[in-house]
């Protein structure tokens, strides 16, 4: 039997940095899914035995929080942990490590499966089983925050409107969820990173949107915080609907 907590291994890719040589949060998002895929595919609750039976994982709530990122070229390690599973609810922790052992960040997610046919929730317990519960670790730490809900009040201002299309469709069928975190982050310029660095941000997914879909970001300020909220419309309906919530909290350098 496989150990609870899964270890790979990644190399900051330089194409995949910014000016400043480090490594873009999405792109450290979309290790940590990596990470996330290969842990549960090898302990059999994955896509791929998912995918046979008409289920997959959704993501639910992610929050990173990071003290630092790799810079091009170098390895970093990510360990990834179930630390619960309920019924139609399972939460899941990443901790990232620079090559000599230094700590780089943290994350927490939430994940829901659902029917690809029906695209509703469905018994996680009920897969294999309940297999999902042998692999729980409930010792390990994740010394950030929870995942939040993402509070906003009022509408916000809209500060961009963009249309989606193929790049932007995962093996799901619907916008990926690093997708809505590289546009969030493309809504402020270089000047703005040169003197500031994020430090955490939490997305709350509402709602499933696709390719051919309008995406509207709506921007609340309160200091060094950021409050996103993401809708979307369609050719077909005018009607804006809420799919994603964004959290984005900067430090000053």
């Amino acid at each position: 039997m496989l150990g609870k907590v899964g270890t790979y291994g990644f190399v900051a890719e330089p194409f995949h940095c910014d000016f400043s040589h480090r490594l873009m949060l999405g792109h450290l998002g979309n290790a940590m899914l990596n990470a996330a895929d290969y842990h549960s595919n090898d302990r059999g609750y994955g896509m791929e035995y998912l995918n046979t039976v008409h289920r997959t994982w959704v993501l639910s709530r992610l929050a990173i929080e990071v003290e630092d990122m790799p810079k091009a070229y170098d390895r970093f390690t990510i360990e990834t942990w179930v630390e619960g599973a309920m019924k139609y609810f399972t939460s899941r922790n990443f901790a990232v490590t620079a090559e000599d052992g230094r700590p780089l960040g943290y994350g927490r997610s939430i994940w829901a499966m659902i029917d690809t046919d029906t695209r509703q929730p469905v018994d996680i317990l009920a897969v294999r089983d309940g297999l999902i519960s042998e692999y729980i670790e409930t010792d390990k730490p994740c010394p950030i925050e929870k995942s939040s809900r993402v509070k906003i009040e009022g509408k916000g201002v809209l500060a961009r409107s963009v249309p989606t299309y193929y790049s932007d469709v995962d093996v799901n069928g619907h916008v990926n969820s690093v997708k809505y975190i590289e546009h969030a982050l493309d809504l402020f310029g270089l000047d703005f990173y040169k003197s500031h660095r994020l430090k955490r941000f939490d997305v709350a997914y509402v709602a499933e949107s696709h390719q051919g879909d309008l995406l509207k970001f709506y921007v609340q300020q309160a200091g060094e915080r950021y409050v996103i909220r993401i809708t979307k419309s369609s050719l077909s309906s005018i009607e804006e609907v809420e799919v994603v919530r964004l959290l984005m909290g900067f430090v000053k350098e």
